[in-house]
């Protein structure tokens, strides 16, 4: 039964047809909706790539190292394996700069307080990190320093490389201890390493004894601790209060923390976390300065996640085979076929086997009883604390007087089997120095061993380690 248009089923009157609907509202509320959408959007991308080049921004490039070493290519060994990376990452001490001051007086002079060797396999598998220690005795070149003059090759402890002549004298130094070229380096000063830690909201650390060390500030007991920026630069710089004093239990301090700050980089809730990731990628990118091919964000962000999908056990830390100097038992020198076995390893991109367990370090007496301070500033280049000037009054360790040119630097040791003929040192491709300049005398050498033909294994950690239990 059909009725008249309208009526109470229809919601309109009898008689009159239906209102049609407009269509047309509709699609003014999709497109409001889309254009809202599409503000959002670029909003968005556009606070990303804002934050994305402040964080760029923060990265110092050094571009004054790449140029020196380039006066030296012809000296420089060369890259064995293909996609095998070595990056040098050195801790300075420079008192400069702000937040640095109250670790020391800032003299203008700065030391290379911590120096590791990265290795990234070519399979990116496995990552060695190398300590060198700051007391190692070493052959550093003549280097060009700001100024435009040239030091003398001389036979000293390694970190004087850095407050000789910078960044690209440490590196040639290394390249001439271990033969590997390498690729990249980063410098980080005391606050950027604070600041890292405490963006990352501590770092969680196992310590087998209580700690209560006065000068670093650091009072701490035994167990699961989580160490803030500053308990952490207390942690890793502390040595003569903890243990016997020497600088391998503080390399071996330094290695367990590295371990651990990989271990909490690793993880999930930091990467996964923007509102935790930007402020350690601000503190982390506003901490360093590197050469141009790490001066970026991507960069940067690639060479962690190299590191991030390395197996956890396969992340390995050590210090290179050492013992005391034989002519001043408060510096070191080399172990060797050790040494150069671990360095042709490297060179070659072989594995390296590491144990805590196995090959102890040499009983080394702390520093503080061999006439060094306890302040903890080596005698520089000039005696002293590293300006000339000092309270210590120690002169800078070599071999006995006898051996020694007082006109040059110091003559091998007499243990060594073969002294090298006289040479002069090679100057650079442009801007090469006076011939009085350059060194006449040979440096102090030890003729090479014969390399065992099976690796040792060498005394280290993992970072799969420095948590209790």
């Amino acid at each position: 039964m059909s009725g008249p248009p309208g009526g109470p089923f229809t919601g309109e009157p009898y008689g009159r047809p239906p209102t049609p609907r407009r269509p047309g509202r509709r699609r003014r509320w999709l497109r409001r909706l889309a254009a809202v959408a599409a503000v959002l959007v670029l909003a968005v991308a556009g606070l990303g790539w804002v934050l994305y080049e402040q964080l760029n921004s923060n990265i110092t490039t050094d571009d004054e190292t790449a140029e020196e070493l380039r006066r030296w290519e012809k000296q420089r060994p060369s890259a064995l394996v293909r996609g095998a990376q070595n990056i040098l990452i050195i801790g300075s001490d420079t008192r400069s700069g702000s937040g640095n001051g109250k670790y020391g007086e800032d003299s203008g002079s700065q030391r290379s307080d911590t120096t590791i060797l990265l290795h990234l396999a070519a399979n990116r598998k496995s990552a060695t990190a190398v300590s060198l220690p700051r007391d190692l005795m070493a052959t550093i070149p003549s280097c060009r320093k700001r100024d435009g003059t040239y030091t003398n090759e001389r036979f000293a402890q390694f970190n004087w490389a850095y407050e000789l002549a910078g960044t690209a004298c440490t590196i040639r130094t290394v390249e001439n201890i271990t033969q590997i070229r390498i690729d990249h380096h980063i410098v980080l000063d005391f606050n950027g390493f604070k600041n890292l830690v405490d963006a990352m909201d501590g770092v969680e650390l196992c310590l087998n004894k209580p700690m209560d060390d006065r000068e670093a500030k650091l009072h701490l007991p035994a167990g699961n601790q989580t160490l803030n920026g500053e308990q952490a630069l207390g942690y890793v710089r502390a040595r003569y209060s903890l243990g016997d004093g020497s600088d391998t239990e503080r390399m071996g301090r330094q290695q367990k923390f590295l371990g651990a700050l990989v271990r909490d980089m690793r993880s999930e809730g930091l990467l996964l976390n923007p509102a935790r990731l930007y402020p350690v990628l601000d503190a982390a990118t506003k901490s360093v300065t590197t050469d141009a091919g790490l001066d970026s964000l991507r960069k940067l962000y690639d060479l962690v996640r190299t590191v991030r999908d390395i197996p956890t056990e396969r992340v390995q830390f050590l210090t290179v085979p050492r013992r005391p100097y034989a002519f001043n038992s408060a510096r070191d020198e080399l172990v060797q076929p050790d040494a150069d076995q671990l360095f042709r390893q490297l060179r070659l991109d072989q594995p390296v086997s590491v144990n805590a367990q196995v090959r102890p370090a040499d009983d080394k007496p702390g520093d503080d009883r061999h006439g060094r301070g306890r302040a903890g500033r080596d005698p520089g280049p000039e005696g002293g604390d590293g300006t000339g000037t000092g309270e210590s009054g120690e002169a800078p360790p070599a071999p006995p007087a006898s051996a020694a040119s007082p006109a040059g630097p110091p003559a091998p040791p007499p243990q060594a089997p073969v002294a090298p003929a006289p040479r002069t040192v090679p100057a650079p491709s442009s801007a090469a120095p006076m011939a009085s300049q350059v060194p006449q005398t040979p440096p102090a050498t030890t003729a090479p061993s014969p390399l065992s033909t099976v690796p040792p294994t060498y005394q280290g950690t993992t970072a799969a380690r420095g948590m209790c239990g």
